[in-house]
């Protein structure tokens, strides 16, 4: 057997096993042996690609020094690899949203880089019907790139507050959108009729074509607001993976158009769940927040709030029959989920009915507060979605709502002018009392104030999230 048709048997099996990794990371249970499967396909593909490029002479440069460019081959694996195990020890989960989203930026890069080499170098194919083709690839290849690497570079900086999550609103933003992709068409066609052999107008044409694309693709994160954050990073993960789709096509890797065209459909069909489960138009998300207008500032009196301190919060809670736990960005910020396991411990310990009500977006990750609870040992089967919880909330005696904002404000409910309107939320304003754990009185990351904070059945608890559930844990004992 050749190395051609070990590798192919490799790239089978890495399929397979990153298919067994996608259904293994769909439940709290399973997602374990979910990632080692995906280790395990990224470890098979990597190797047979490797071995397969060494083994192919065709890829090495005429006259080339053959040793020289497979340890050349071999030291960007290696730099890489270190790279990456320097980012991933030393991330905190905080900050794994808007390291995911530079992730994805360098998933784009490359696909913009390998579209301009499949430009340079032309068509392997002898057959110049597919010359045409070949072209159309290195266009959309270099346009889905683009437009992922630069909205994964806004993405980032909202995420890390190095820009502002505001959504930025530019005269006729909409026609902005539509227009460079009408004009993206127009120029994808030029160029593939151009003769192949003008290389100076079909290197102008291309080059201008990569300027539209990071220039739109800069535009339409910017244009999200930051209540839509964990939706854009499940959406450029999609393009992403049609990025990688788009570079398997020009490379001729079988095995990179079945992992992208993967990750490009599962990441579009989480975007999905995610828009849905938020009351927002899937295609308006994607199209750079079509349609929405510009949130209007809140200067509504809502009156006084009330405080609590964490002695008086620890007798409502050791008195309680049920508590329900709602959190957020707060919680993982302060990591707060350690000492928030222990006083979940200790209540259910005094037979109190201790649940977690997770909304779909709580944080700025899908799943981000799921990861969290899980690191902290919290059992899977309290942790419910906000679906399942909802309706024993006006039932509950105390909710706890540690570092949440805009998952729990009742303004998406009962205010039709308010810029989260239809948004489903968590309804903690149903039950007896509600304590809310916050730094401050500033509004949530989506810049809306929250009618929450001033009802008669709240008090607010200020402070360190993690500090504050220790105090309480100290006088519960």
């Amino acid at each position: 057997m050749d190395i051609t048709s070990i590798t192919g048997a490799a790239y089978i099996v890495a399929a397979l096993l990153f298919i067994l990794s996608l259904a293994g990371l769909s439940r709290h249970e399973s997602a374990r042996s979910g990632l080692t499967f995906g280790i395990v396909g990224m470890a098979v593909a990597l190797l047979a690609t490797v071995v397969g490029v060494i083994d192919v002479s065709e890829f090495l440069p005429t006259g080339g020094d053959r040793a020289l460019v497979i340890i050349l081959m071999l030291a960007a694996v290696a730099i890489g690899a270190v790279i990456g195990l320097w980012r991933a020890r030393i991330v905190e989960m905080t900050g794994m949203p808007e390291l995911i989203a530079a992730l994805h930026s360098f998933v784009g890069l490359a696909a913009v880089l390998i579209g301009w080499n499949g430009h340079i170098l032309g068509s392997h194919e002898s057959m110049d019907s597919l010359v045409n083709i070949h072209e159309a690839e290195v266009a959309i290849g270099i346009f889905i790139g683009a437009v992922t690497f630069t909205g994964s570079i806004v993405a980032n900086l909202k995420l890390s507050a190095k820009m502002k999550s505001a959504p930025l609103m530019l005269p006729g933003k909409n026609l902005i959108n539509v227009g460079s992709l009408v004009l993206f068409a127009i120029l994808t066609a030029i160029y593939v009729s151009l003769d192949t052999h003008d290389n100076t107008s079909a290197d102008l044409l291309l080059g201008v074509l990569t300027i539209l694309a990071l220039a739109l693709g800069w535009h339409l994160v910017a244009s999200i607001g930051g209540g839509d954050m964990p939706v854009v990073v499940s959406m450029l993960n999609s393009y992403s993976g049609w990025a990688a789709a788009a570079s398997g096509f020009l490379l001729g890797n079988d095995l990179l158009i079945v992992t992208g065209a993967l990750v490009g459909s599962s990441g579009a069909y989480l975007s999905y769940i995610m828009c849905k489960a938020m009351n927002r138009s899937f295609i308006s998300v994607i199209a750079g927040g079509f349609g929405i207008e510009a949130p209007a500032g809140d200067d509504k009196d809502y009156g006084e709030h009330r405080e609590i301190q964490a002695e008086a919060a620890a007798e409502l809670l050791a008195g309680a029959s049920s508590v329900v736990i709602t959190p957020g960005y707060g919680m993982a910020v302060a990591q707060a989920q350690y000492p928030v396991a222990d006083l979940t411990a200790k209540l259910r310990a005094k037979g109190v009915d201790v649940r977690f009500g997770i909304h779909p977006v709580a944080g700025r990750l899908p799943g981000h507060m799921n990861v969290l609870l899980a690191e902290a040992k919290v059992p899977y089967d309290i942790v419910l979605e906000m679906d399942e919880i909802n309706d024993d909330l006006p039932e509950t005696d105390v909710v706890l709502v540690i570092g949440a904002n805009d998952t729990v404000n009742p303004a998406a409910a009962e205010d039709p002018t308010s810029p989260i309107a239809g948004m489903p939320v968590l309804e903690v304003w149903n039950a007896k009392d509600v304590i809310v754990f916050k730094r401050s009185m500033a509004a949530g990351y989506a810049g809306v104030q929250n009618p929450l904070f001033f009802r008669e059945n709240t008090q607010m608890l200020f402070g360190d999230a993690k500090d504050k559930v220790e105090e309480i844990v100290h006088h519960l004992n």
